[in-house]
């Protein structure tokens, strides 16, 4: 099969489509994609499950401190933490699969709209994301008392979702660097690093001063700043985190964009 001349002619058939049947393309490979990891236990598990494992360990067991607001703001941070991994992973490493096994290949010689497939796994992102926000919003108001208002809820939950999206980017640029089982390690080696240089499990005030002022170039740094708005605490306008995330989104999914034409 060539695969450029496979292509066109998916492309071509999709474009021909009806606006209700090519509206419904894009919803079913977002329902099938969702599906396919809320079926996958080892996928959503350590997702949900690592960073309220964290939470309950740093702001209930170990108290960080004592401190009244600590509970607070590690829920800002774990819900950053927490966001981070479906975009990496769900992006990232299935990408990575799913290119050396040929399945992109095969489903760009289909007759669907060639970015539902990306669509797909980007709402996926967001669910595992909504999830993961609940879920420690949950912890910390039944089991570490934080008191949250009802918009201060709100306003956290839509960061969360939304701040999906730069890691999601970041996850398809990653997938697009290497193919097959090199791709865990190589989103472990920018996920757990890049969380550690945000200053999301301790204060940036215990890193290097190098380090700490290197730390606004990560987009969890700017993501964990409107999570800490979103929760009560003061750190200035959004407006500079939001747009540099959505730069830095634009930016990543040019280059994955890039290489996904020219390396396939």
């Amino acid at each position: 099969m060539n695969t450029s001349t496979s292509f066109l002619d998916g492309a071509r058939a999709a474009a021909r489509m009806p606006g209700l049947r090519l509206l419904g393309a894009y919803a079913q490979e977002a329902r099938a994609e969702c599906l396919r990891y809320l079926r996958s236990p080892g996928f959503v598990l350590p997702t949900m499950l690592f960073p309220a494992t964290f939470y309950l360990m740093f702001a209930v067991m170990l108290g960080m401190g004592n401190s009244v607001d600590a509970p607070r703001f590690l829920l800002g941070t774990y819900s950053t933490f927490g966001v981070m991994g479906p975009g990496l992973f769900g992006f990232g490493v299935s990408l990575a699969l799913e290119r050396g096994n040929g399945l992109l290949t095969l489903k760009r010689a289909l007759p669907m709209p060639p970015a539902a497939y990306l669509l797909g796994k980007m709402v996926m992102a967001m669910l595992m994301a909504l999830m993961i926000a609940v879920l420690l919003q949950g912890l910390a108001v039944m089991v570490a008392g934080v008191q949250l208002t009802p918009l201060q809820m709100l306003r956290l939950t839509t960061t969360c979702v939304l701040g999906a999206l730069p890691f999601s980017a970041l996850g398809l640029l990653l997938g697009t660097l290497v193919k097959g089982d090199a791709a865990p390690a190589l989103v472990n080696l920018v996920y757990l690093p890049m969380a550690l240089l945000s200053g999301l499990w301790f204060p940036l005030s215990v890193l290097p001063p190098l380090l700490r002022n290197l730390a606004p170039v990560w987009p969890s740094h700017h993501l964990n700043m409107l999570a800490q708005s979103a929760v009560g605490f003061d750190t200035g306008s959004p407006w500079p985190h939001v747009l540099w995330l959505a730069a830095f989104t634009g930016v990543t999914v040019a280059l994955a964009g890039w290489r996904l034409r020219r390396f396939g």
